[in-house]
């Protein structure tokens, strides 16, 4: 119970933290309404134990720093995830407390309901992104051990694959512009669409040839480069099943999506 306790009274912490931090007036008021909602239940708790904790100050700065960096829905579904994870304890106190596991579904659920009504645009333009991702991974990798066994140059090899990404970039761009533009679906802007394209496809390049610019064996440069391709392909599909609440591995597995 004081576990159970303290994890809710933390997530309550990080939830107060996020919406200070947040500049849309209904997710913030969402926000904090799941704050409350952890506080009073971190109270509950509280009444069986009769003791006072306090929060994991170093779990409440992680998560708020990763909200900032990937995302409000990031953020607060790689929390609840975790935090569901506490549902083994839930179980282990179920003989001293029966009302355990309902506590915890009632909890659960309300959640669930005020987590779908928060808007976070980033994930409108999920579908621009991998684009610019798939697109660059394939083309790029093909291109790099293309080179690789025709020129074996680790420099001219970078140079080459720099202007051919660079270029394929803005090609992949303006072909997602003009894509969303006739699509008019009203949900995204070409422009944005297109840029997070761009982009994606870009730092995609540069992750993707930094190898040949580090080391002069072009055959471990390309070693390293496939293997950064997989460790994209991984930590982005891990971000979008935390972010869609889905399975890693099926996502992962069934690349691209």
């Amino acid at each position: 119970m004081l576990k159970a306790q303290r994890a809710e009274l933390t997530e309550s912490k990080v939830y107060y933290r996020i919406a200070e931090l947040e500049r849309d007036e209904n997710n913030r008021n969402i926000l904090l309404q799941i704050a409350k909602n952890e506080e009073q239940q971190a109270n509950v708790w509280k009444s069986y134990t009769k003791q006072v904790v306090q929060p994991s100050t170093w779990k409440v700065n992680f998560h708020v720093f990763l909200t900032r960096c990937f995302g409000l829905t990031f953020g607060i579904r790689l929390l609840e995830r975790n935090a569901h994870k506490g549902v083994q304890a839930y179980g282990a106190m179920q003989s001293d407390f029966p009302e355990a596991e309902q506590i915890y579904a009632t909890e659960k659920e309300n959640e669930d309901k005020l987590l779908a009504l928060l808007k976070d645009k980033p994930l409108d333009y999920l579908g621009s992104i991998v684009l610019g991702l798939n697109d660059a991974l394939v083309e790029l990798t093909g291109v790099l051990a293309g080179l690789t066994l025709g020129i074996q140059n680790s420099s001219l090899i970078a140079a080459v694959g720099i202007i051919t990404g660079i270029s394929a970039a803005f090609s992949m761009a303006a072909s997602e512009y003009l894509s969303t533009k006739t699509e008019n679906s009203g949900k995204v802007r070409p422009v944005t669409a297109s840029i997070y394209t761009g982009i994606a496809y870009i730092v995609t390049v540069i992750v993707l040839i930094i190898p040949y610019l580090l080391i002069q064996n072009v055959f471990i440069a390309l070693l390293l480069t496939i293997t950064t391709a997989i460790a994209i392909i991984a930590l982005f599909n891990y971000y979008v099943s935390v972010t869609k609440s889905t399975s890693f591995s099926k996502r992962f597995l069934k690349w691209p999506q």
